[in-house]
């Protein structure tokens, strides 16, 4: 992913208004990531940990930030798998997470939901090293596939966001 800036991040959002994307608590330090190994960039509002934001890149050069939200309180959690990374080992702290669609749609109460790594850990999780069942001969191969993956399922439930009904 390369680097963004908080002007990038704040004209990305497809689902709230100008006002609300401008009052966005961004990162603490956006010069600190190693973008290099993200996939797509993710964080939980400091001021409202009930509200959540990701911004990824879709076709290689659009930027589709979307605001979420979710309707769980801290606490007791189930166990599930993310609907992006798929990683079977990381199920303890994942989370569902609802955005409202763009335009219309999402101004008229229609939202989607998804399950998502709590603390968007996503990028780190599909570069772990693959155990010698998952791997075989080719653990460089099932990396790049997981990577893969997760920049499809991110990018198709952006597009769904951004689907008007």
């Amino acid at each position: 992913m390369n680097p963004l800036t908080e002007k990038l991040i704040r004209a990305s959002f497809v689902n709230c208004s100008r006002r609300e994307a401008a009052e966005v608590t961004l990162p603490p330090d956006l010069s600190g990531l190693r973008w290099d190994r993200l996939d797509y960039l993710g964080w939980i509002d400091r001021k409202a940990p009930l509200r959540a934001y990701v911004v990824l890149p879709v076709d290689d050069e659009t930027l589709v930030g979307i605001a979420l939200r979710s309707p769980e309180v801290a606490g007791k959690r189930r166990r599930a798998v993310c609907a992006w990374c798929e990683d079977v080992y990381a199920t303890d702290d994942v989370s569902m997470y609802v955005a409202r669609r763009a335009g219309a749609p999402g101004r008229n109460g229609d939202t989607i939901g998804t399950l998502i790594c709590t603390t968007f850990g996503c990028s780190a999780n599909v570069r772990r090293t693959p155990t010698i069942i998952e791997a075989g001969d080719d653990p460089a191969g099932v990396v790049a596939r997981r990577i893969e993956g997760l920049r499809e399922r991110s990018a198709r439930f952006a597009d769904e966001v951004l689907r008007a009904i």
